[in-house]
């Protein structure tokens, strides 16, 4: 029995800004396999600066990761950081709120979408999928805090039953500099590990 594992996902999934091996799929992966005692292959579809709509069209159209997700056990998706980001950045900083509610709304639409057609893709299989909670890669914005807690709490509930939400933002909030890259965007491998370890914390439900 060898259990199937595939993580889609921006540059968190590729694991940028760790040493190769020190991103949270490969940890995950060694994780899922003690907890289902048996061995997890590993397909890592990360691509970097994937936004959630161009995630959305490759999960829709693109045949080998429609493939590779209906054969899939166990998914991950890290998604809506670039979103967000792209939006923050392109306002120096000071997104207006109206902006911003519409880029979230439109996230939250392309997020609702990718799970529907991987509930499509699986039909009556037994699988689990787990998303990637956002921290918030610019502590010094206030703003910045409300927008990705706004997303979070939609990820929380984004899916049913096989589902579940990894939330890190509480395990990086205050501890930026210790689990940043030095880009202060992307994660280190030690930041790497707490999404691995939070993602281990949502179980294993239905395969343990």
């Amino acid at each position: 029995m060898v259990y199937r594992y595939v993580a889609v996902g921006d540059s968190l999934t590729v694991g940028t800004g760790a040493l190769l091996g020190t991103g949270f799929v490969p940890l995950y992966r060694r994780m899922a396999e003690m907890n289902v005692r048996t061995f997890v292959s590993m397909e890592n579809m990360g691509v970097n600066g994937l936004t959630s709509g161009e995630m959305l069209q490759m999960i829709s159209s693109h045949p080998r990761v429609r493939q590779s997700l209906r054969e899939a056990d166990i998914i991950t998706i890290s998604i809506g950081g670039n979103d967000l980001i792209r939006t923050f950045k392109a306002s120096n900083g000071i997104p207006n709120a109206s902006k911003m509610t519409q880029v979230l709304g439109e996230t939250r639409s392309n997020v609702s979408q990718i799970m529907r057609h991987i509930r499509q893709l699986k039909g009556n299989h037994e699988y689990m999928v787990r998303s990637i909670g956002l921290y918030n890669p610019y502590p010094q914005a206030t703003e910045a805090a409300y927008w990705v807690r706004q997303y979070n709490s939609f990820l929380n509930g984004a899916g049913s039953g096989n589902y579940a939400c990894a939330q890190v933002y509480d395990r990086f909030e205050g501890r930026e500099r210790e689990l940043l890259f030095w880009d202060r965007v992307h994660p280190n491998a030690r930041g790497y590990r707490v999404i691995a370890e939070q993602l281990n914390r949502t179980g294993y439900y239905p395969f343990s």
